[in-house]
Formats: C-alpha cells, structure tokens, sequence
C-alpha cells in the first residue's frame, strides 16, 4: 500500500493550541508526537511505503546532532518506508544523519531522500509529490500532491494538500485521525470531490 502524508511538525511547540493556520490541540509536544505515532501506526504497516511531503520535525535542540537523535527516534517508531521529500524546514544536515543510520525494512530501506519532490504513476494518473503546491497549469491527468499551506488550500483542483492540518480532508466525509497518512483511495475521493466541488462553482 502507498500512503501520502505532509507537515507532521514533530516537536514543534509552536503550533500548539488552536489557530487558523494549523490548529493543533495537543497540551505538549510529547502528546502531538504521540497521537501522530499511533494513528500512523494504526493504519501504516511494515511494508507500506508513505510519501511525507516535508516538514518532519522542528526541533532547535543544541547541538543539533541531538535533536537529529530525537527526530531518528519518532520516525523509526513509525510503521512503513519513508519516502522524504525535503520541505523547507528540513535540512540536508537531517537529510544526511538519518541516511546514515538508515536500514531494511521489509522489502527495502527505512528512508529514501529526495531534494525537490517524486514523480508517480497511481490510478491513470501522474502525480508530482512536492512539499510546496505547483502551480502547473491546465495539465490533463496530472495531480499536484503538496503540503506547506497548513490548513489552507489551493483554489486549483489539480492541487490537493495532504498535509495532516489540510482543510481537504473534509472531502472524504469522514473524520482522520489527526496524523493519520492518507491511502491511495482517500487521495482519489479527494481528488473526485474537488473536482466536483469546482465544477458546482462555475
């Protein structure tokens, strides 16, 4: 199974409590950290491969190969292969600590890196997966799978945020479990239904 996932934010204190931008409403980090690790896990088994389209961690912690241990840690909690798009506040540093302590999972590796974003085929359809959302024009069958914005959304249908504070997620007429990667079949209801929605707009 692939999953789709964007702006965990592990550790990051700041966007605790209830705003417009990310409204998060978690009394620590320990508890945001812990409630994305178990609805992850939930849902996420050995084998699967999640796309995190940036925006893993915010973590100050000096010096900074310490808050690089403590990210390692959170993510080698989750279930699946990460496939890391770097957002922007992701570093090539992270990047290259958690390459190093990389390994097997399942059928392949714990990480796979990718500077600007991946290129897949799912469904007959092509997705670019970026951290920041694309403005590509009108491409036919070509899906922008991004994060960044929060809980904002692009007023393009071929633009679908899958970050976990995403607005979009109330096209799929069901409560996520705050953290929770989307599978394959809940990007292609959310891709139907904004497409319906647009086309109820005109």
């Amino acid at each position: 199974m692939q999953y789709f996932t964007s702006d965990t934010h592990f550790f990051h204190e700041q966007l605790l409590g209830m705003s417009d931008f990310a409204p998060r409403p978690f009394a620590n980090v320990e508890e945001m950290n812990n409630t994305i690790i178990d609805n992850w896990n939930k849902t996420v088994g050995e084998n699967d491969i999640v796309y995190h389209l940036g925006d893993i961690a915010m973590l100050h912690t000096r010096p900074a190969k310490a808050a690089y241990e403590q990210i390692f840690e959170v993510l080698d909690q989750l279930n699946g292969r990460l496939v890391l798009i770097k957002g922007n506040h992701d570093s090539r540093d992270l990047f290259k600590y958690l390459e190093h302590y990389n390994h097997s999972v399942g059928d392949g590796m714990k990480f796979e890196f990718h500077d600007v974003g991946a290129l897949i085929k799912m469904n007959h359809r092509q997705y670019y997966l970026t951290h920041y959302p694309m403005m590509m024009g009108i491409v036919k069958q070509i899906i922008n799978l991004h994060g960044h914005i929060h809980h904002y959304a692009v007023p393009i249908k071929e633009d679908i945020n899958v970050g976990i504070d995403s607005p979009e997620l109330d096209y799929l007429g069901e409560k996520v479990p705050f953290g929770t990667p989307l599978s394959s079949a809940q990007i292609e209801k959310i891709v139907e239904q904004k497409e319906i929605d647009f086309a109820k707009r005109k």
